[in-house]
């Protein structure tokens, strides 16, 4: 049993790499409702794993129970070829994910080749299960047992909410067919583009998503939708009414390290370069811009210094100067004629993505902390109101310029932690101080430690309407919380349109 033992430890520590890596940090399949057929794949392989892991380290499986066993491993061979085909389907894989997919499929064969003896003596004895130690060894293959398991029920959770996900992503009404220009989306695959196409679709607009994952896209948002992966594929006759650009790499991946600063640059800068080669490539000009940016363009500023869209860039911070650099090349595509309005968002928080998810998680345990002092301004927007400005931006013919994409319900960091906790049930009992995140961070802790006391003055000028002016309001709404103080809210919200 040394040989299996080997093996299939080997085949444990890949697979939890290959899971987190590329199936939680890069691929984010809990997050795409596209992913749900693969993420039932994975529980279920998960669940066959635990049941090895556990049964191999306590067990033998004698007479009938071999052929269980070997029934087990069967149905993993199974599921592991439907995995290969829904992955080909529905996503690009990189490069070392299918390496290790192919280490993992060798590994496989081996356990079996190794395993197989061992099932043969078995079966021949009587059917049982008797109880056997294999000393440490039996505590490590616990361990995996316990660890396997518990992914394989968060994959479970994650594909409960993915599939009603599914049913609610579009209105169970009759759309209309697609009419009129079309709106193209990059970073059309992301947390906030994702709910913006589907508002779209609901409303019968032609969308053109450009992603770096066509098959992905395809597969999560369907065939009204145009999937490219390059913006040379769209000829020079297309119909584009308005773009909007969200590409760009998330700034939370890490420490800013100076080849993690260029990355950001780039991501940003050439996708923006990108669109202007479009406009002036398409036979008609696009008539509106709306490019992402965020209140991190002002910097780090005194925590009681309101920031309206007027306020400068802060040159030599980092933060600022990333988006005043994606700002300059939106605004150098005036010159085409087009209307350019510059998105300036703040954290945008959502069921399915961005902060709420790991900050509502770790509140419900009573993880909740403050971060610092507590008093750094937490400039915030419901997904909601992130779409529903796009949208506005993009009909809105007088709207161009600097647009701060926040809430009016600014509040501190330490406010938002406590209300946070309160929808949960629990209370901030933890504090962690400045200087153990800038030691953990680096430069990037000053997106944690110094926000912007940013104002949305032009929206509210513009008559938009917030759906979710409080943060009562947006933690009620996705809490699922029926309490919502909605006098409060229609009071704010009144205060707010009358500012």
């Amino acid at each position: 049993m040394n040989a299996v033992f080997a093996i299939l430890s080997v085949q444990a520590l890949i697979g939890a790499f290959d899971n987190l890596w590329h199936h939680e940090l890069e691929a984010k399949l809990p997050q795409h409702v596209s992913a749900r057929y693969e993420l039932v794949l994975h529980a279920a392989r998960e669940a066959i794993y635990a049941v090895l892991f556990l049964g191999l380290a306590w067990v033998r499986w004698e007479g009938a129970w071999a052929w269980v066993l070997a029934g087990l491993l069967a149905v993993e061979i199974v599921i592991t070829l439907a995995d290969f085909i829904e992955e080909d389907m529905t996503r690009r894989l990189p490069n070392l994910e299918r390496v290790l997919h192919t280490i993992l499929a060798v590994s496989y064969g081996c356990f079996v080749a190794a395993l197989a003896p061992e099932m043969l003596t078995w079966a021949a004895a009587p059917t049982g299960l008797p109880f056997v130690s294999h000393g440490w060894v039996s505590l490590l293959f616990t361990l995996y047992a316990a660890g396997v398991l518990a992914w394989s029920v968060r994959n479970w959770i994650a594909v409960v909410r993915l599939y009603r996900a599914a049913r609610t992503a579009l209105p169970d009404v009759t759309v209309p067919p697609p009419h009129g220009p079309a709106v193209l989306v990059t970073g059309g695959t992301g947390f906030i583009g994702t709910a913006l196409v589907h508002s779209l679709l609901a409303d019968g607009r032609r969308v053109i998503v450009l992603t770096r994952d066509a098959r992905r896209a395809a597969a999560g948002f369907g065939p009204r939708v145009t999937v490219i992966e390059r913006l040379d594929a769209l000829p020079a006759e297309t119909p584009v009414a308005a773009v909007v650009n969200l590409a760009g790499a998330s700034i939370l991946g890490g420490r800013w390290s100076p080849r993690r600063k260029a990355v950001l640059l780039a991501s940003r800068v050439d996708a923006t370069r990108g669109i202007r080669a479009l406009a002036e490539r398409l036979d008609r000009i696009p008539a509106v811009l709306v490019n992402a940016s965020a209140v991190g363009f002002y910097g780090v500023r005194d925590a009681g210094v309101e920031l309206d869209e007027t306020a400068p860039p802060q040159p030599g911070a980092f933060q600022s100067d990333l988006c005043a650099a994606w700002e300059a090349e939106a605004t150098a595509m005036r010159a085409l004629g087009m209307r350019v309005v510059r998105a300036r968002f703040g954290g945008v928080i959502g069921g399915s993505g961005g902060l709420y998810p790991p900050l509502a998680a770790a509140s419900r345990l009573g993880l909740g902390a403050i971060l610092g002092s507590g008093r750094q301004p937490m400039p915030w927007v419901h997904l909601d109101d992130a779409v529903a400005a796009i949208r506005f931006a993009i009909d809105r013919t007088s709207l161009a310029g600097a647009v701060n994409v926040v809430a009016p319900g600014l509040v501190p960091q330490a406010a938002f932690a406590r209300s946070l906790a309160s929808f949960h049930g629990t209370t901030v009992r933890l504090r962690v101080p400045a200087r153990v995140i800038r030691m953990a961070g680096g430069e990037a802790a000053t997106l944690l430690l110094d926000g912007q006391a940013a104002t949305p003055r032009r929206l509210l000028a513009e008559g938009y309407r917030f759906r979710h002016p409080s943060l009562d309001s947006a933690l009620a709404d996705l809490a699922g919380t029926r309490e919502a103080t909605e006098g409060g809210d229609a009071k704010a919200a009144s205060t707010a349109v009358a500012r």
